[in-house]
């Protein structure tokens, strides 16, 4: 336990050293705010750019407060697992190529202890980020639009982070079977995409996969209750992170040999 405390603490530093702490909150944040801000201002955005005809009127559908957070959800679900991915990718890679692994490695540490830090730490910082961006989004929604109850707000939360879970648990999975970055973030994303597209070919079959985590929240902004489906998809998504996280302990201790 005391060597995994150490290892948690290094790869926070790191974090906080190369900024990681910094960039990506911004970054989610920016994201967050301008999915309530750009509903909020659109037609006036289209009157000043849109080169419409004198006198023309365009009439938009009112807009509540839940529908912007699940539009924030889909923003995550597009650009942020971009960003995801690309914040994880390395964590294993860069530490093979600067031959810091090795030493860590000389040390009494095991596959499980290594692993299992990487995943704790970079899973924090997607979660506090994320957090701090969807609050944040929220607290706009409120002042332009209507109230979502805070309750509301914090369980869709619980619900879609768990897809963060299976993005850092997938992509550390992949960086322990590859040595290159741009390998890493292609095959973590193209199986995370895979997902996606199979659960929407085949809703009938895959009403377990985790690509339905942002429909789960999406269900409890709207009608304040978890879904029928809800239990399976967490329960599913949990499983599946577990497996991936085992797997890469497997192929870690498989593939390289510290002796």
């Amino acid at each position: 336990m005391k060597n995994f405390l150490v290892l948690l603490k290094k790869e926070m530093k790191e974090s906080l050293s190369n900024g990681k702490w910094i960039w990506l909150p911004i970054v989610l944040m920016v994201i967050g705010i301008s999915q309530p801000i750009s509903i909020y201002y659109m037609p006036q955005i289209l009157e000043v750019a849109g080169n419409l005809p004198d006198g023309a009127i365009i009439n938009f559908p009112t807009t509540t407060g839940e529908e912007v957070l699940i539009g924030t959800m889909s923003q995550y679900g597009s650009i942020g697992t971009l960003l995801f991915v690309l914040a994880v990718m390395g964590v294993i890679s860069q530490e093979r190529q600067n031959g810091s692994l090795t030493l860590v490695m000389a040390r009494p540490v095991s596959a499980l202890q290594y692993i299992g830090s990487k995943f704790i730490a970079q899973l924090c910082i997607l979660l506090v980020s994320i957090a701090a961006s969807y609050v944040l989004t929220w607290y706009y929604t409120n002042l332009l639009f209507n109230h979502v109850p805070w309750t509301l707000m914090l369980n869709s939360l619980i619900v879609y982070s768990l897809w963060v879970v299976l993005i850092v648990a997938v992509t550390i999975l992949v960086g322990t079977l590859l040595r290159n970055n741009g390998g890493i973030a292609g095959v973590t994303i193209f199986l995370l995409g895979t997902l996606s597209v199979l659960t929407s070919l085949l809703p009938r079959f895959m009403e377990w996969s985790p690509a339905n985590l942002r429909a789960e929240a999406s269900i409890i902004l709207l009608e304040g209750t978890w879904g029928s489906s809800t239990w399976l998809v967490v329960g599913s998504t949990l499983l599946l992170s577990a497996l991936c996280i085992g797997l890469a302990v497997f192929t870690f201790k498989k593939f390289e040999s510290f002796e």
